[in-house]
């Protein structure tokens, strides 16, 4: 698995949490809802995938019942980015250039946020949770904040376009978005969200 934001984004890494914002609608609620669950717990060894710049892993330490974050992500760059982003928060920060492929440790808690669309396939991704599922441990939690895209309709259409306006007011000039939302797709593989939960259940999650 090879990914580099930088590429796929053609952002650089240092704008990357302005431009999510762009990209994301509500992106900060998202952070905030996924810490907070994940909190709840009070979760001693967090296992944060393909953690980025460091945005949810910064949310989830600004809790004290929360104890070691350990984020993964394989792109060199972002993970550097974290590190500096996260330096106030010493050896309770914990930096791996790691895969979703890696085996995972044995944890309490186990986050992911607009990362696991980059798994290509229901499949592969039932697989992920199985794996999430075997490293937790007993009352640990697994949160994915991500989006679930429907396949077709007009359900489909209508999110697309909330989507459109959304990155238009945000800044982002309309033309082009097409060709935008295609050279995303060569990396991104986004389900319904019966089809992600589906996953999860048979993953016993």
């Amino acid at each position: 698995m090879s990914h580099k934001v930088s590429r796929h984004l053609r952002i650089e890494v240092a704008s990357y949490d302005r431009k999510i914002r762009q990209f994301v609608p509500g992106y900060e609620t998202m952070l905030g809802i996924a810490s907070a669950l994940t909190a709840e717990v009070k979760p001693g060894h967090v296992l944060d995938l393909g953690s980025g710049s460091g945005g949810l892993s910064e949310s989830l330490l600004s809790y004290p019942e929360i104890g070691i974050v350990e984020l993964w992500d394989i792109d060199p760059e972002m993970l550097e980015h974290a590190k500096i982003r996260l330096s106030a928060y010493g050896e309770r920060a914990r930096f791996e250039l790691s895969s979703f492929n890696d085996p995972f440790p044995t944890c309490d808690a186990i986050t992911a946020c607009i990362s696991l669309h980059h798994v290509p396939s229901l499949e592969k991704k039932q697989a992920l949770y199985q794996r999430a599922y075997n490293a937790l441990r007993p009352g640990g939690i697994f949160v994915n904040a991500d989006a679930a895209v429907p396949t077709h309709g007009k359900e489909k259409e209508r999110l697309y376009r909330y989507w459109a306006r959304h990155l238009v007011a945000s800044g982002i000039p309309e033309e082009g978005l097409g060709n935008t939302s295609k050279e995303w797709a060569e990396e991104d593989s986004y389900f319904p969200l019966y089809g992600g939960t589906r996953s999860s259940h048979r993953s016993r999650i």
